[in-house]
């Protein structure tokens, strides 16, 4: 059994494409015979590629494609092979799909990026999918020897935030924050933005270390890394799950509520979430982990540490187990088949 691989023509890197590439290298390390399919060349490549043409599924081979890129199953289907969507943004699942042509009319099998994603394949589309998730790299998203926290007496407590995920809303929030704080005596002028846009790995984790709090602004997202990197680097994590994110995101405050489609009463808390889109909701919750941070609450170090220990959960070598296991299954038939 070979793996082809479709990675998009994208004029930018993403992290979708990041973990399409890590699967890539995970099974060819593994010794399986994958190959990444490209429409474009990719230069210094560390792992087998094949360009479009070259790629020629048989029918006992399996042919996958993220979810925003139905037109490239085509090969795979002309060939009668296991075709594989890989769904790691449920919001786009349908975006992409020639007009009266729905997934139900395909021959194609489902992979899931996340737990709410899983769940949002069987409730709508009726399929049971298996879940890859994604992977943070500890040895580049860590947290600075000495927490960076803000007790009280220290001015500046540093929010990282990317402009890139709805940034209308996010300045929103920002400007929201901003005049609650100017009645605020005691937390007026704490607060440092710090956009993290337009950086590479290093620069990104260079970032999030240097910050208390991290703003997620995206929605909706399927397994979203942005958080689960800046809970690997020190940060309190706040804003919105994007759906998809409550994979791995669990209530921090009792001021906010927790997913309706499932409940985790028992985990530790390593967040303040507030509802996907709600400006005040999550202006509340930052200015409650800016309070954390400033006044030194009792609440902040068990929340730090269980948004470590809940980055731990997702590292490379979780990933690499999860896919080898996977397409152990796979090659036995018992898995998109």
């Amino acid at each position: 059994m070979r793996t082809f691989v479709f990675l998009p023509p994208l004029a930018r890197g993403s992290g979708g494409l990041a973990v399409l590439k890590a699967l890539v290298r995970t099974l060819h390390a593994a010794g399986r015979e994958v190959y990444a399919v490209l429409r474009e060349g990719l230069a210094d490549a560390d792992f087998p590629c094949l360009s479009w043409e070259q790629a020629l599924p048989a029918p006992q081979d399996l042919w996958l494609v993220p979810e925003g890129w139905p037109n490239a199953l085509a090969p795979g289907l002309h060939a009668g092979a296991r075709c594989v969507v890989w769904v790691q943004n449920h919001g786009m699942l349908f975006s992409s799909l020639p007009e009266g042509l729905g997934w139900d009319r395909l021959p194609a099998h489902f992979l899931a990026i996340s737990a709410p994603v899983a769940r949002f394949i069987k409730d709508v589309l009726g399929q049971d999918a298996p879940i890859l998730r994604p992977a943070v790299d500890g040895a580049v998203f860590f947290p600075e020897a000495v927490p960076a926290s803000a007790p009280q007496g220290v001015r500046e407590v540093r929010i990282a935030w990317m402009p890139r995920k709805n940034k209308a809303l996010g300045q929103q929030i920002q400007a929201a924050l901003a005049h609650r704080l100017r009645q605020t005596p005691a937390l007026r002028g704490r607060v440092v933005w710090e956009p993290v846009h337009g950086l590479d790995q290093q620069g990104v984790a260079q970032a999030l270390r240097r910050s208390q709090i991290f703003l997620a602004t995206g929605f909706p997202e399927g397994c979203p890394l942005p958080p689960l990197e800046a809970m690997a680097s020190g940060c309190l994590v706040t804003g919105f799950a994007g759906h998809g994110g409550w994979d791995y995101l669990r209530q921090a405050w009792d001021g906010l509520p927790g997913p309706w489609f499932e409940s985790h009463p028992d985990a530790p808390g390593n967040a303040l979430i507030a509802p996907d889109g709600d400006v005040l909701a999550a202006t509340l919750a930052l200015e409650q982990a800016l309070r954390w941070h400033a006044e030194g609450d009792a609440r902040l170090a068990p929340a730090l540490a269980a948004a470590r220990t809940t980055a731990a959960r997702y590292a490379p070598h979780v990933f690499a187990h999860t896919a080898e296991a996977l397409w152990t299954r796979a090659a036995a038939g018992e898995v998109f088949c």
